[in-house]
């Protein structure tokens, strides 16, 4: 069965993770030349039909533009093309609406190796759309898995490209089973010594695989990746933001209530027991409102 989805939001502890560890990188390695990844944009689109409700990946680069970055293991060409041409008007619209600021959108396509050819241009007249097409075809998953394995298995510091082809391996030329291909990246990865790389390794994977992999061993990942300490860092950071979220409001309502008590001559022993704010911060409050 396949997976039902992963949400991605903007503060979730997966999407934080893949945020910090794709800033900087390239995807020159395949053939993808843009400026450098700054980070990882929210993808969700919840206006759309359910299945294109959030696209695969979506970047902001070095130079202001967003690269819309998708993984397609079915021959649906047009119907995807279409689907790109309305996540573009999405992405596009939404910066116009909040800034003004009409940015360039890039789509570059990465398809699984069951697919040999596709479009990259798809036009309907005065509108149409361009994209950069990937075929996972032409990498030997089974070569560039014992390549990594060799280097884990060493010791060895593992370089961008190394990183990026885990993530990517499903999806190449290979004698296994897709999903055998899967569960063996993610068991590699769990040998990564860097732990920030481990969790990027499979949280990739659980990113470029979502449209096929089984749903109940992506729980399994899931759950596993809960455990990590990786995950329990972001975690605790995501808590302690919550709590001075809150905080910064509680005492936003304290002001106010001393604003109002300032206001009603009451004194300023009585405005501390109430809002528990210090003489000092009443004192300054008195100053703002011209008491």
């Amino acid at each position: 069965m396949a997976a039902k989805g992963i949400t991605y939001q903007a503060k979730d502890v997966l999407f934080k993770t893949l945020s910090e560890m794709f800033k900087d990188k390239a995807l020159i390695m395949y053939g993808l030349d843009y400026p450098k990844i700054v980070e990882m944009l929210p993808n969700e689109f919840p206006e759309v039909k359910a299945d294109e409700r959030r696209a695969d990946s979506v970047f902001l680069l070095e130079d202001g533009s967003i690269l819309l970055l998708e993984y397609e293991s079915n021959n649906r060409i047009t119907e995807n093309m279409y689907k790109y041409i309305d996540y573009v008007l999405r992405i596009s619209r939404k910066y116009y609406e909040e800034n003004k600021d009409i940015k360039k959108v890039n789509v570059a396509v990465i398809y699984a190796s069951n697919i040999e050819k596709a479009e990259d241009i798809f036009n309907i007249g005065s509108v149409g759309i361009n994209v950069k097409s990937v075929f996972m075809k032409n990498y030997d998953g089974d070569i560039i898995y014992k390549d990594v394995e060799s280097k884990i298995k060493e010791g060895k510091i593992l370089e961008d490209i190394d990183l990026m082809n885990l993530i990517l391996l499903p999806l190449m030329r290979s004698k296994k089973d897709k999903h055998e291909i899967i569960k063996d990246t993610i068991e590699l990865a769990k040998e990564v010594n860097d732990e920030k790389n481990q969790y990027f390794i499979i949280a990739g994977v659980l990113t470029s695989t979502d449209k096929f992999i089984d749903e109940e061993y992506a729980n399994v990942v899931r759950s596993w990746l809960k455990m990590t300490k990786v995950e329990k860092i972001f975690e605790k950071e995501k808590e302690e933001a919550i709590k001075e979220t809150r905080d910064q409001a509680e005492k936003g309502k304290a002001i106010e209530i001393a604003k109002n008590m300032l206001l009603d001559n009451e004194n300023i022993e009585k405005i501390v027991r109430y809002t528990k704010l210090s003489i000092e911060e009443i004192n300054k409050l008195k100053e703002v409102i011209g008491l």
